[in-house]
């Protein structure tokens, strides 16, 4: 992955100009390679598109774009109407600032000599680097020069409001950019994590083997619903969840594919700590699949939802769940209620969702919604749909695949993107795998703070009851 110093919102300002949806690739970076102008052509020659980079010690960053490739054979310029120079922070504050090129002045737009860094302009605008320059105290004076207002329109702003009258930076980057494909990684994540390490799947397991609900309502443990389409994973997340947990991959919940429902019962699944047995304070509630023509129905929902569904119950697909089935708890309380809903979405297949079944799951949303309880979409099967994910799952929160599809179940569903989660299961796999499990730690973090929204809510309905009465 990229190690540069450029953070996202200033990639999405440089797309913006560029233009086209990009990918940028850190090739040279003097820090790293060494000031050096021979280093540059070598790491920078020939690779199309580029970004220029400088960072000065009063953080200022600014730098120049060019269309064309830098090219060390002999002393040219370089003809780019597409070029232009930037700046993108003024003393630690952003300030976005595009400088295009004169139009009378396209044919100066780079200058390539094998002896400079890049040179931006005919006169020169901005030239970074004749030879080598080294660092002292952390600073490279670089030994180029600013003849501002050349070749590029610089809107009135002078070398000292551009680079703080200077050339002395921390830094200096180039980078690559192309075209990508959806499913090559981006370089910086789409959504940010803890960087994914063994120290922090053991943070993250210890989290949630230490989690317990809001001591004020005294219930033991909140209780997460799994709901979604047959065949799209939700035994397996209790599979998997339970395998982090119990040391090695567990198959208690019966999972696969098959034309009807595998899930004939209503179970409430306790997740045990594998060396002690103890329960932990949660338990995922597994349910009939989601099918079009039959499958759990919004009735046999409510009823789950609301706490009246003994657990085992076997579900009937021609009889609907009633209050006069054995073991019907008529007078529920908090502790047997759901705390928190999570669908789970086939990612391979949501293109190809009917609106049936969407509407379907509108109608569940409806019923959740009038109940104040959270959802969450559980994204499964990603390696499905990206390759790369097959061997490098932690490259999951980096692939725009993923990012299109969380966005797309996010706007079907009617969710906010942060409440959709992609998860791979424990499927082929016979051991552990340390970046499986991080991807549903972290989606089990994740459920167990909206379970936690629910239970403050319940606390302060609970709370204004009381002051109602007192009133």
């Amino acid at each position: 992955m990229m190690a540069g110093l450029l953070q996202k919102e200033d990639f999405d300002e440089l797309l913006k100009w560029i233009g086209g949806r990009r990918k940028f690739r850190l090739l040279y970076k003097i820090t790293r390679d060494g000031c050096s102008a021979t280093t540059f052509h070598s790491k920078c020659d020939g690779k199309g598109m580029t970004v220029t980079v400088l960072y000065n010690p009063s953080d200022t960053v600014y730098g120049g774009f060019t269309s064309q490739s830098w090219t060390s054979a002999g002393e040219v310029y370089i003809q780019d109407p597409k070029a232009f120079l930037f700046q993108l922070k003024f003393n630690g504050k952003s300030s976005y600032n595009q400088f295009p090129i004169k139009p009378e002045q396209n044919v100066h737009a780079v200058y390539c000599h094998s002896g400079y860094g890049p040179t931006f302009g005919g006169g020169n605008d901005l030239y970074t680097l004749n030879g080598n320059a080294t660092a002292s105290n952390g600073v490279f004076t670089l030994n180029g020069g600013c003849n501002l207002n050349h070749t590029y329109n610089m809107k009135g702003t002078d070398y000292n409001a551009f680079a703080n009258g200077n050339l002395q930076v921390k830094e200096m980057e180039v980078y690559q950019v192309d075209d990508y494909d959806m499913n090559d990684p981006l370089e910086i994540p789409w959504r940010r994590t803890p960087e994914w390490t063994t120290r922090l799947m053991q943070e993250l397991k210890e989290e949630i083997e230490n989690y317990k609900p809001l001591e004020q309502l005294k219930i033991q443990q909140t209780k997460i619903l799994l709901i979604g389409q047959i065949g799209a994973g939700k035994s397996s997340f209790f599979n998997t969840i339970n395998s982090i947990f119990r040391g090695y991959v567990t198959s208690q919940a019966c999972s696969g594919t098959a034309e009807h429902s595998l899930t004939t019962q209503y179970r409430s699944y306790q997740v045990r700590n594998g060396p002690s047995g103890k329960p932990l304070n949660f338990r995922l509630c597994d349910t009939r699949g989601l099918e079009e023509g039959q499958g759990i129905e919004a009735q046999d929902v409510c009823y789950i939802l609301d706490g009246h569904t003994p657990d085992k119950y076997v579900f009937n697909p021609t009889l609907p769940l009633s209050s006069d089935i054995a073991g019907f708890v008529k007078a529920p309380k908090l502790k047997d209620r759901i705390h928190c809903v999570a669908f789970v979405l086939d990612a391979s297949s949501v293109d190809v969702m009917s609106e049936k079944m969407l509407e379907k799951i509108r109608k569940l949303q409806t019923a959740m919604n009038q109940r104040g309880l959270p959802q969450v979409v559980l994204l499964t099967k990603i390696d499905k749909i990206c390759a790369s994910l097959q061997d490098e799952l932690g490259l999951t929160y980096y692939i725009p695949i993923v990012q299109e599809h969380v966005d797309k179940v996010a706007a079907m569903i009617g969710l906010p993107r942060s409440h959709v989660i992609p998860v791979k299961n424990y499927e082929s796999e016979r051991e552990l795998n340390n970046n499986i499990n991080i991807l549903n730690l972290l989606a089990m973090q994740q459920i167990l703070h909206f379970a936690d929204d629910f239970l403050y809510n319940y606390l302060d309905d609970l709370d204004d009851e009381q002051i109602s009465t007192a009133d």
